[in-house]
C-alpha cells in the first residue's frame, strides 16, 4: 500500500454555518432572561413602594380620626386643662390625642355686641395634638387648633 496525501472537500456554506445557529439562540435566550429578570426586580419594587404608600396613609387618617373622634366627642373642657386620651382605650393604641385649652378667652365681634359685656358671647380657644402609630411603625403627627364659642358669666 502507498501512502497518499489526504484529499480535503472543499468547505461548502452550510458546513461553514453549523454552530452559528446555536449561539446566536443562546445570545438571543440570555437577553431576553437579563430583561425578564430586570422586569421582575422593578415590579418587585413597585410592589414594596406601593405598600409603603398605603401603609403612610393608613399612618395619616388614623391621625385624622384621632383629631375627629376627640372634636366629636367633646372631650375638652374649659378649665384649662391639658386631656391626654387614649382613644382606642388600650395600652400601645394606634392613635392618642391631647386636647388642651389655648385661652385667652376672645371676643367675638358683632356677635351679641360681646366687647366688655359681661355674659356676651365668647370664644374658648383649643388644641389638639393627635399622634397616630402605622402597622410598619411609622408615625404621625397632626395639630389641629378650634375654638367653642360660648358665653362667659
Amino acid at each position: 500500500m502507498t501512502r497518499t496525501a489526504l484529499s480535503h472537500k472543499p468547505m461548502t456554506a452550510r458546513s461553514k454555518q453549523a454552530g452559528a445557529t446555536l449561539i446566536v439562540g443562546l445570545v438571543l435566550l440570555l437577553v431576553l432572561t437579563v430583561v425578564g429578570v430586570s422586569g421582575m426586580n422593578t415590579a418587585t419594587m413597585e410592589i414594596a413602594m406601593a405598600g409603603n404608600t398605603q401603609f403612610q396613609q393608613d399612618t395619616f387618617q388614623l391621625a385624622e380620626a384621632g383629631i375627629d373622634t376627640s372634636i366629636a366627642q367633646e372631650l375638652y373642657g374649659f378649665d384649662g386643662a391639658t386631656r391626654n386620651l387614649n382613644l382606642l382605650g388600650t395600652p400601645g393604641s394606634d392613635r392618642s390625642a391631647v386636647i388642651s385649652y389655648m385661652g385667652p378667652i376672645t371676643d367675638i365681634p358683632d356677635e351679641a355686641n360681646s366687647a366688655g359685656i359681661p355674659g356676651a358671647t365668647k370664644a374658648f380657644h383649643f388644641q389638639i395634638l393627635s399622634v397616630s402609630q402605622g402597622p410598619r411603625g411609622g408615625v404621625a403627627t397632626h395639630t389641629q387648633s378650634f375654638y367653642i364659642r360660648g358665653k362667659t358669666n
